[in-house]
């Protein structure tokens, strides 16, 4: 595999500068309220610049969303595979959630309120992977719990992604004296308990 030159790779830490500003933003204000002007000023560039990387602002909304929605597939899926049972490999998926959801809470916030501000063909590619997403979790507690019948499964899983999903940005804003490293493990314990309940 060919290494990137200097210049593909000022390109690409580019557009990721401006994806990790779109995240802010839209979380911040919403995705009307930003412009392309904004957005170029908060990774430290002109708002045409942008255009370099961007056909449009929508087209940032969906880069962000859709590739946030590939990494939590492809990320869930090594989980899977490299874990030797079930409960290893259930174990794994909640501490791989976990960190997502206290990494990217912006974007947590930005796909709750604004992904019907996708175009028609990424909101289905979003709707897509994050299906598969959950088809991923259930198989894995199924594995582990063969007599859950698959609403159950699924209502499990989803309920779980709920109390990952609100809780950093939840427990953030009511005290300043919250820490990742103090939510993690109560967000583990809860979402196992969740999800193995009898």
């Amino acid at each position: 595999m060919a290494r990137p030159t200097q210049r593909s790779q000022a390109k690409a830490d580019r557009r990721a500068a401006l994806l990790a500003a779109a995240a802010g933003l839209f979380a911040e204000r919403g995705f009307n309220g930003v412009s392309i002007e904004d957005l170029g000023s908060a990774a430290g560039v002109s708002g045409p610049a942008v255009y370099r990387h961007f056909a449009s602002k929508q087209a940032v909304l969906g880069a962000l969303l859709v590739g946030v929605s590939e990494n939590l597939l492809d990320g869930g899926a090594a989980v899977e595979q490299q874990a030797a049972d079930p409960a290893g490999a259930l174990r794994g998926l909640i501490a791989f959630h976990v960190d997502f959801a206290l990494t990217e809470a912006d974007t947590i916030r930005v796909q709750d309120r604004d992904l019907d501000a996708l175009a028609p063909e990424e909101r289905r590619a979003v709707r897509t992977l994050q299906r598969r997403y959950i088809e991923l979790w259930m198989r894995v507690l199924g594995d582990l719990h063969p007599s859950l019948d698959a609403d159950e499964l699924r209502v499990r899983v989803q309920a779980t992604f709920g109390l990952i999903n609100s809780t950093p940005h939840s427990a953030r804003a009511g005290t300043s004296h919250t820490t990742d490293a103090s939510v993690r493990p109560v967000l583990e314990r809860m979402a196992w308990a969740a999800l193995t309940s009898r």
